[in-house]
């Protein structure tokens, strides 16, 4: 795979340079996290370095493009469940944008991002205090965008949960598993990966943009809260997505939104932003090209579905790496990561008492897990593939796992708390019918109200509908029958 002086940027040696760390230096963000590496006691994650507007531009329309992503989210999941279930499983994501928001700005992100403790931050920088007018660390990025970009990250991890749960779990009790679920194991984990002092950073592992941090917390912490609840009551067999042009949109804005996901988490408008991009559309498209010869070989039709499931999968698996990998090592990363995706997937599916309803921990669980260990292979500068010995890539397994332990550990016991204090699935009946009307009083796809004796219809010109004498419905100025 070459060696890593191929790779620095064009006109600039491979060593050091004066106001920016070497290309796919793995040191660059988290200097620009937390303002220096590693973190005393007396140091502080929030500096006085110049903020640039170009970078700080990038950084906010990053966070529009991630926000963009939980909307996306919602007609990808919508599009795939029951045409009864439509409103309920879009709302699941749409919901986590109010309450995340609000619970990562009172103590969310101060406890993420506060400094001093490798386990948890602090309540220095609860309601967003004190980062207004400041840059955070040694970017040069304003400290509330960079608050307000972590804020989008937090929410979509939320939603992507729902994905496991949809069609049958209780709405109340679902709200209340992802406000816990935020505080006790998103911004723990958050802060191990990202946060001043965090133990997994000090350590030395890797997570670009959250492979470990969003994409296996929520997988595996969405199967266990499946496992907990039950699987789905009504037969399930011959379920298709209800709605596939739905998913085609869901999955387009997701991968849109991906570009401010990873590439806005370089933090700066630069040549690691560049990279980032780069490695997302490569990975992508790898991932959709093997997951549609996949589906080629085994069903004799690649799907439109398919084609799309297989590139948020790419998007999934080159997060943590996006990066620290050259274009051929992110290629080489969808590749492979579409068919371990794809055997996750249909290995779970036969356990009939798993029910993970939307391959979430399949998609994001498995394909989290595997990008945080190829990152140890494929990271240019320290790979194992790179001549920088299996240090890292042990240190990618040993964090991985200790991440989706935690996720798994830490969900089991909020739900099971849930479940002993309250009902958290619907009734048979209701997940017989469908959620929809039960829990919102809503349908995404509303009958044409039936005619009513008396009060005539109008025609689509707004002429007066009245009736033959055969009881047909005809225009009273013309004898075409509507």
């Amino acid at each position: 795979f070459g060696s890593s002086h191929l790779w620095h940027e064009p006109g600039r040696s491979s060593g050091s340079h004066p106001s920016r760390p070497p290309a796919f230096s793995s040191t660059s963000r988290r200097t620009k996290l937390q303002g220096c590496r590693p973190m005393t006691n007396a140091t502080s994650a929030m500096a006085h370095t110049a903020a640039n507007e170009g970078d700080t531009a990038w950084v906010l329309a990053s966070s529009a493009m991630v926000l963009l992503m939980t909307p996306g989210l919602a007609f990808f999941y919508g599009g795939l469940v029951r045409d009864t279930s439509i409103i309920n499983t879009m709302m699941m994501s749409i919901i986590a944008m109010g309450i995340i928001s609000i619970i990562w700005a009172l103590v969310g992100f101060s406890l993420a991002f506060g400094e001093d403790n490798p386990f948890i931050g602090n309540f220095k920088h609860a309601l967003f205090m004190g980062l207004d007018g400041e840059t955070w660390g040694e970017s040069t990025v304003w400290a509330l965008a960079f608050a307000v970009f972590q804020m989008t990250f937090a929410i979509i991890s939320a939603a992507i949960l729902s994905g496991s749960l949809v069609e049958r779990v209780r709405f109340k009790a679902y709200v209340l598993l992802i406000a816990l679920w935020s505080l006790l194991v998103y911004v723990p984990l958050c802060h191990w990966v990202w946060g001043p002092g965090g133990w997994m950073e000090e350590w030395g592992a890797l997570d670009f943009a959250g492979g470990t941090v969003v994409h296996i917390s929520s997988g595996t912490s969405g199967l266990v809260a499946a496992v907990i609840l039950g699987p789905r009551r009504h037969e399930r067999e011959g379920d298709k997505p209800n709605n596939v042009p739905f998913v085609l949109l869901g999955a387009a804005l997701l991968w849109f939104g991906w570009s401010g996901f990873n590439g806005g988490s370089a933090l700066a408008a630069d040549s690691t932003a560049a990279r980032a991009l780069t490695a997302t559309y490569l990975a992508a498209s790898a991932s959709m090209l093997s997951w549609v010869g996949i589906e080629s070989v085994r069903l004799k039709q690649p799907s439109s579905v398919g084609a799309m499931v297989g590139a948020v999968g790419g998007l999934v698996v080159i997060t943590p790496a996006a990066g620290f990998v050259s274009p051929i090592g992110a290629i080489i990363m969808g590749a492979v990561g579409a068919p371990v995706c794809y055997a996750s997937v249909l290995a779970l599916s036969k356990f009939e008492k798993v029910d993970d309803t939307l391959d979430a921990f399949g998609l994001h669980g498995v394909g989290g897990l595997t990008g945080a260990i190829m990152t140890g292979l494929f990271a240019v500068e320290d790979g194992l593939f790179y001549g920088g010995g299996g240090a890292l890539f042990g240190k990618q397994i040993v964090c991985a796992l200790v991440g989706a332990a935690y996720s798994a550990a830490v969900t089991a016991l909020i739900f099971g708390a849930l479940c002993l204090v309250m009902r958290v699935r619907v009734h048979d009946h209701q997940e017989a019918d469908g959620l929809d009307e039960h829990v919102h009083g809503e349908q995404a796809y509303s009958p044409s109200k039936d005619y009513v004796a008396g009060k005539p219809k109008r025609s689509f010109d707004g002429a007066s509908m009245g009736d033959d004498a055969n009881g047909a419905n005809v225009e009273a100025q013309g004898d075409v029958v509507v």
